[in-house]
């Protein structure tokens, strides 16, 4: 009987050979990590610099499109500076949000007791 361009006989030594394979016992041992794996180090200053950094060129880029659409370049739209500046302010306030809950968390810790 031929089942979707296979035929059965073939399908019984496919299941054949799963199950010799699933009985036969593994030859090798488990491997177990003696060391564990080099993580890289997440560094706060680093996150912090990189983050800022996208902020600054989310900036500069808009700034420059809204003086080259000021020049008369055709090449930019309006729309496209608008989006630009908006992705700059969103950017920005993010940050501004970040700082405030940072100062924030510095307050509450200088002001417990020890």
């Amino acid at each position: 009987m031929i089942t979707g361009g296979i035929d059965s006989s073939r399908i019984q030594a496919m299941i054949a050979q799963l199950k010799a394979h699933a009985t036969k016992p593994d030859l090798q041992p488990p491997v177990i990590a003696t060391e564990p794996a080099a993580v890289p180090k997440a560094d706060f200053q680093d996150a912090l610099r990189k983050s800022l950094d996208a902020v600054n060129a989310s900036q500069v880029e808009a700034d420059g499109m809204s003086k080259r659409f000021a020049m008369g370049d055709d090449s930019v739209s309006l729309s496209d500076v608008m989006i630009a500046q908006q992705k700059a302010s969103i950017n920005f306030q993010g940050t501004l949000q970040v700082r405030n809950k940072l100062v924030s968390a510095y307050h509450d810790i200088m002001n417990m007791q020890v």
